[in-house]
């Protein structure tokens, strides 16, 4: 119980951190510098405003100076990552392949931000992730050997191809990102990916649709779909699959 809350509070701050992340690196600001501040008044943030989760709640979700609402996101992010972290020892177990489960839902937790304030995917995001999947997979491969590369090609290929065909059906981030992807949860989990991702997105978009949130035409972040679709592939996949290959291909 104590470690799963010591995963929790931990994965509640590199949350926050994440937040800060994907708001300023497709900016091109540092990280870093300088402190965080209210967007509108530019009032800078206090320690206890900028507790994980519980600081949105405590000021009722707006600014304490100027009282402009703050994005529900943020928390909400935060949160997530905080019970992912938390929940991924009961999922996969104790074994090495959490530092691959923490550096995935890290890097969902980024673009998922990004992607819902800007429409954008990183590259230097992607760039940094890339050689720790890489080196991750190097000490705790898959079996086989090759599937992380079998994964990257694969996940980069299907986006590609959709790109050529629909003339920009897909962005080239999201082509980018399913290829990093792929290197964590190689070919069979990526294709399954995929799949999820444009479910995800259809029934998203069409209940969008329906209450006029989403104009027909109109371009919407797909990145937050291919997360919820490398998620759910990574923690499920291999029961998804098994689920699918004993309903429909029993003799």
């Amino acid at each position: 119980m104590l470690i799963h809350t010591y995963l929790f509070t931990l994965g509640a701050v590199l949350g926050s951190f994440f937040n800060v992340v994907g708001l300023r690196v497709p900016e091109g600001q540092s990280i870093v510098h300088p402190r965080s501040a209210c967007p509108n008044c530019h009032h800078t943030l206090t320690p206890k405003e900028l507790i994980p989760i519980f600081s949105f709640m405590f000021q009722r979700g707006a600014c304490s100076n100027c009282r402009k609402r703050i994005s529900p996101i943020y928390p909400f992010m935060e949160l997530v990552t905080a019970l992912l972290f938390a929940a991924a020892p009961l999922v996969i177990g104790w074994s090495p392949e959490l530092l691959v489960a923490f550096t995935l839902v890290s890097l969902c937790s980024i673009i998922i931000v990004s992607d819902v304030r800007y429409m954008i995917i990183p590259d230097n995001v992607l760039l940094f992730f890339l050689p720790l999947f890489v080196a991750e997979r190097v000490f705790i491969p898959l079996d086989p050997w090759w599937d992380p590369l079998a994964g990257l090609l694969l996940g980069a290929f299907i986006p590609f191809v959709i790109i050529l065909a629909s003339r920009g059906g897909m962005g080239a981030g999201d082509m980018k990102l399913l290829g990093v992807l792929g290197i964590a949860l190689g070919w069979k989990l990526v294709l399954l990916a995929f799949f999820l991702s444009t479910l995800y997105g259809t029934a998203a978009g069409l209940a969008g649709m329906a209450f006029g949130k989403v104009k027909k035409g109109k371009p919407f972040p797909f990145g937050p779909f291919i997360v919820l679709g490398a998620l759910t592939a990574y923690f499920y996949g291999e029961i998804l699959i098994h689920w699918y290959v004993s309903s429909f291909f029993v003799l």
